[in-house]
């Protein structure tokens, strides 16, 4: 165990600062990048998709194991022809927005049936690609599959009561639900793009591979505001949450996904997921991936309400609950759920209909519309962590949805 720890570490090492090669799945190999490149937004185009689709060569990985049985994907009779709409005050069509925002693979699903499927950037149907934070949102799934088996009594519950490694720091006092919400107070920085920025540490103690490193992290960080008042985004508040779910399921995250939703759900190919260390902790906000027809098979797992043949696998009500926005502690509205991102308004999209998303830097999306039965899985390859999508996302999603009426 030792000596394959060393060889691990050696190999994380290398993997941050130098440019690798990687099986392109067809008998050759590609260049990849290095993950400081990827959060500095240092990539060139074709090494930021060869990249993408091989992020399982940048940190050790555990396997999310596929079941026997396949959850069928029928061809849909009407498929989604070309359209146009506006975004930011400009006219686009269907070709406009998959070129201007660097998409490389898109998955429209109307009634569970494919409307729509391309893969673009090299990309293939059996090509894995990153989530980045849409491992977020899978995250607080497993979350409901936890309180719905009982091994987490209520998410009320304080996230020490779980993990007492926490007890002694900021999250003192914290409960689970802050936590789902972002709203801990505890002080953080999440620009991806400073090395100096609370992000950026954990990422460094990420590619230090040493266990407890990330949850050494998260114990050093200060308190900012009374727990359940303020929300901050935080990747590294997702870590936390995949601290206090693995001491309450007793097994690691994936195992627990595989067995779960992955497997009982019906997904065609197994899932990758990043860990802190060989052998360690999954990274509950990123480095899951998969197939692109696999996230769509979990859009419509949380479409179903969380049934999985025929197994209420989720609590009832669990998906309104995590999709909706919430109310931080003094009445203040969060445009937030738990790890979801409720629809946004724009001017071109002014009723989002109760559509949510799992959104990841670098423009990867699971978009659901419970309204019109539409999920979009979408994976991009864009030049910067945020601030790329020169068409803005939910204007396309709308209009995609409404096409299809």
């Amino acid at each position: 165990m030792k000596i394959r720890q060393g060889i691990w570490l050696i190999i994380a090492s290398l993997m941050a600062c130098a440019v690798v090669r990687a099986d392109d799945g067809h008998g050759g190999t590609e260049t990849i990048g290095t993950v400081r490149q990827m959060y500095d937004g240092a990539l060139l185009p074709d090494l930021a998709a060869s990249t993408f689709r091989h992020i399982d060569r940048l940190f050790p990985t555990r396997i999310v194991r596929h079941g026997t049985y396949v959850y069928p994907l029928p061809q849909a009779r009407r498929q989604l022809a070309n359209f146009k709409f506006t975004s930011h005050g400009h006219t686009w069509d269907l070709y406009d927005y998959l070129a201007v925002n660097r998409v490389a693979g898109l998955l429209v699903l109307k009634d569970g049936q494919i409307a729509f499927e391309t893969y673009q950037l090299g990309n293939s149907r059996t090509t894995r690609w990153m989530s980045m934070s849409v491992a977020k949102s899978i995250t607080s799934t497993l979350f409901g599959a936890a309180v719905k088996q009982g091994l987490i009594r209520s998410i009320n519950d304080a996230a020490t009561q779980y993990a007492p490694e926490l007890a002694g720091s900021a999250y003192d006092g914290v409960s689970i639900r802050d936590i789902l919400m972002m709203s801990s107070g505890v002080k953080w920085n999440e620009t991806y793009t400073d090395p100096r920025s609370d992000r950026r540490r954990l990422l460094e103690a990420q590619i230090a591979q040493q266990p407890g490193a990330l949850l050494a992290v998260m114990r050093s960080l200060p308190r900012a505001a009374p727990p359940g008042t303020v929300n901050n985004y935080s990747t590294g508040e997702t870590q936390v949450a995949g601290i206090v779910l693995h001491a309450a399921i007793h097994r690691s995250l994936a195992d627990y996904l595989s067995e779960r939703i992955w497997a009982r759900f019906g997904m065609e190919d197994d899932a990758t997921w990043w860990l802190d260390s060989p052998d360690g902790m999954e990274i509950a906000g990123s480095g899951f991936s998969a197939r692109l027809r696999d996230y769509a098979r979990f859009g419509l797992f949380f479409l179903h309400g969380g049934v999985a043949q025929g197994e209420q696998v989720l609590p009832e009500g669990w998906v309104q609950e995590a999709s909706t926005p919430k109310i931080l502690k003094g009445g203040t509205k969060l445009d937030y759920g738990y790890f979801w991102w409720p629809a946004w308004s724009t001017d071109a999209t002014p009723d989002p209909a109760g559509a949510f998303s799992g959104i990841g830097i670098f423009g990867q999306y699971l978009y659901i519309n419970p309204r019109q039965q539409v999920v979009i899985a979408e994976w991009s390859a864009r030049s910067k962590p945020e601030g790329m999508d020169i068409i803005d996302d939910m204007d396309f999603f709308a209009a995609a949805t409404a096409a299809l009426r």
